[in-house]
């Protein structure tokens, strides 16, 4: 019989060929500053573990804990079995740290994003997205049968002309990464608050990288510039700083119910474990507890910056732990990626499709847990390399 996937192999061998086949490896030690990775031992530079909780003893403890207590799988979507007393207390306690009425999780930070941008805008309503924006997001606007309009990354004039073109919408939803995956730069948020509010829309922003970093208590940069009243739809994640897995919204009661109703990767989704909500509980306490781990990642990441930039490194506009080195080309991006690894560095290479053609770069992600003699070896390697 043929084979209709007969195409795919021919497909692989185009991307081998572009130096762009990706492939999995098994990470053979937990997640941290140090990581064994194809078998050598490397300082760990690409995680999004921002604040070392990943293997962090006590959520391993608290995970056990909510097995115990209620096992493992959840049967179904919450909308049918219902949600176990470890997520209903999870979203309690997500609430009360993000300052809201209520909180939404989901299994996945793609989920809820994804899913919330088709709940809120539909046809007839326009979907403003700044280029820059995580694949979520994207993929999100693309799945809405809303009106899609990209603005360059972080040009507000651009997005103004575009709001004053939209008058004749039903709905404007405005929606911005708060911290870029990539750039480590930041949203213009204070702008994009009076632009919402001067044009009748909706302001919608993923705080996935910033949670648990920026904001005197952690919530992000929506708190980090006083503007938790004015943004009415905050997505955010339990998979980088806070160690764990899964997605959630937090906003006011009447948008939860709303999405409990129309978000589809919600109403279609099993329930997540109880496991995690255990331990997004334990992590929730550690932010709110030792607020030494953010405020000691953004000083390494400051000093780093400084010493890279010194040294000649483009770095964008990074101001956070997201550092890039951007260094244009594919080859170099992938042999400088190389050349650190047998340095003992895991410092990823970033390439097509993640970044724009001729915006290759280095992300350098850092956590808390990184020593001084972390940060220095890295500096001493790159130093070499720039030479």
């Amino acid at each position: 019989m043929p084979d209709p996937l007969a195409w795919i192999p021919e497909q692989l061998e185009l991307l081998e060929s572009l130096e762009r086949r990706r492939t999995i490896h098994i990470r053979s030690t937990q997640q941290g500053p140090n990581v064994a990775w194809k078998d050598r031992e490397q300082i760990n530079f690409s995680s999004n573990d921002y604040l070392n909780l990943a293997a962090d003893p006590r959520l391993q403890a608290a995970a056990c804990a909510a097995i115990e207590r209620e096992g493992w799988g959840s049967g179904a979507s919450p909308l049918i079995t219902g949600r176990g007393q470890s997520q209903a207390d999870l979203e309690t306690a997500l609430a009360q740290f993000e300052g809201t009425a209520a909180a939404l999780t989901f299994a996945s930070g793609f989920a809820a994003n994804a899913g919330v941008i088709d709940a809120l805008a539909d046809r007839g309503d326009v979907i403003l997205s700044d280029s820059k924006n995580h694949a979520s997001i994207i993929d999100g606007t693309r799945l809405s049968k809303a009106t899609v309009r990209v603005y360059p990354h972080r040009h507000l004039d651009y997005l103004e002309n575009l709001l004053k073109q939209c008058g004749t919408f039903r709905r404007r939803l405005i929606v911005t990464d708060t911290l870029f995956s990539m750039d480590g730069d930041l949203a213009p948020l204070p702008e994009l608050a009076n632009l919402a509010e001067a044009y009748d829309a909706m302001l919608m922003v993923d705080e996935a990288h910033a949670t648990g970093v920026f904001g005197a208590n952690g919530r992000g940069l929506c708190e980090h510039f006083g503007l938790e009243d004015r943004v009415a739809v905050r997505v955010g994640t339990f998979s980088k700083a806070l160690g764990g897995h899964g997605g959630f919204v937090v906003g006011s009661q009447p948008l939860i119910e709303w999405l409990v109703n129309r978000c589809r990767p919600y109403i279609f989704s099993t329930a997540p474990p109880a496991a995690n909500a255990g331990a997004m509980l334990a992590a929730l306490r550690i932010v709110h507890d030792e607020p030494q781990r953010r405020t000691d990642l953004l000083a390494k990441a400051t000093w780093l910056r400084t010493q890279l930039r010194e040294i000649g490194w483009s770095l964008g506009d990074s101001e956070s732990q997201i550092i890039p080195v951007i260094v244009g080309t594919e080859n170099l991006a992938m042999s400088l990626s190389a050349k650190l690894y047998e340095m003992g560095m895991l410092v990823p290479g970033i390439r097509p499709p993640s970044v724009p053609d001729g915006e290759c770069l280095l992300r350098i992600s850092l956590s808390c847990g990184h020593t001084q003699q972390h940060l220095d070896t890295l500096v001493a390697a790159l130093t070499e390399l720039r030479l």
